[in-house]
């Protein structure tokens, strides 16, 4: 596989360390500790909040990722074309994987020209394991490896558990949970054997901590989507625990919205919370927070609410 608009530039030698202090003291933060096995706080912020600590960050707190590659899969609409575009701009090499991959390439229009070249398309299924490995491997061979993932790509089907098809079922696990796997498998083996002190964030909902009623008067509708993100909170505190005991300093962070207006919301869902859903850049702001702490700090999970929100 050939990468698209392919990028020049030079590739870091060497892991770069952060020479700030963290911005915000309200809350506790995990250190790497080798010998340390307590459990990471939580962070929840409003957008409002999360916009004025993001407008706090000064630029020399992404500093240690310039010119760093940075994929994102889902990358052809909502969150995930959020996350492209101000990574992009943040100064990293972007890889969007995405099965609309003409989508992606529009995102090229949003970002400053002499930026356009550092964002590489790459069409992707990340439920399907030959397309996964094949663009890895496109990206292992033509830029050097992957420094950071955004497990973005996910996928809501209405309908019942009790009577909707296994093959949508199936549909949603695979790229709910496997998705994320697969994608991992790649960018840690890719991290770890450059010893580079990576950053893998997973895109996880609310849903994943609780599992709400439905309207009034409507049947329940969520169907599988909640236990495929109950999965990814299992995940990330499985993968923080295996990449410490294999002796990395790579960090996961899970980040878990409540509603965002994006495709993937069903019209029920839409008509019921309208005047309160997040928007897609709030969460990208979120992902910008976390790879801009330190080394030394982990964010393990941030929830992020609209105000007004009931769930």
């Amino acid at each position: 596989m050939q990468l698209t608009n392919m990028c020049t530039y030079s590739r870091p030698s060497n892991q770069l360390e952060a020479t700030r202090s963290p911005i915000i003291h309200t809350y506790k933060y995990k250190k790497h500790r080798a010998n340390s096995t307590d459990a990471q706080t939580l962070i929840s912020f409003s957008p409002s909040w999360l916009a004025i600590i993001i407008n706090s960050i000064s630029i020399s707190s992404m500093d240690r990722w310039q010119n760093r590659v940075a994929v994102v899969t889902g990358a052809s609409s909502g969150i995930g074309s959020a996350i492209v575009v101000d990574l992009v701009n943040a100064g990293l090499i972007v890889v969007g994987l995405a099965r609309r991959v003409e989508r992606v390439k529009e995102l090229q229009k949003l970002v400053p020209a002499e930026r356009r070249d550092k964002l590489i398309p790459i069409q992707c299924d990340v439920g399907n394991e030959a397309s996964v490995k094949a663009a890895f491997d496109a990206i292992e061979q033509q830029l050097g490896g992957i420094d950071i993932l955004i497990n973005n790509a996910g996928t809501l089907q209405d309908g019942r558990l009790v009577d909707m098809p296994i093959s949508q079922v199936q549909q949603t696990v695979q790229t709910n949970i496997m998705g994320i796997v697969m994608c991992t498998q790649r960018a840690f083996a890719s991290m770890k054997k450059r010893n580079f002190d990576g950053h893998v964030v997973l895109i996880n909902s609310i849903l994943g901590h609780k599992v709400f009623g439905p309207t009034a008067g409507s049947a329940p509708q969520s169907n599988i989507y909640p236990p495929t993100k109950y999965a990814v909170t299992a995940l990330t505190e499985m993968y923080r625990q295996e990449f410490l005991g294999l002796g990395t300093r790579i960090k996961i962070t899970s980040i878990s919205p409540g509603v965002v207006d994006t495709e993937i919301v069903p019209d029920r869902v839409r008509d019921a919370v309208s005047d309160t859903m997040l928007k897609s850049e709030d969460i990208s702001q979120a992902v910008l927070f976390t790879l801009s702490t330190p080394p030394h700090m982990q964010v393990h999970e941030i929830t992020i609410k609209p105000v007004g929100e009931l769930l």
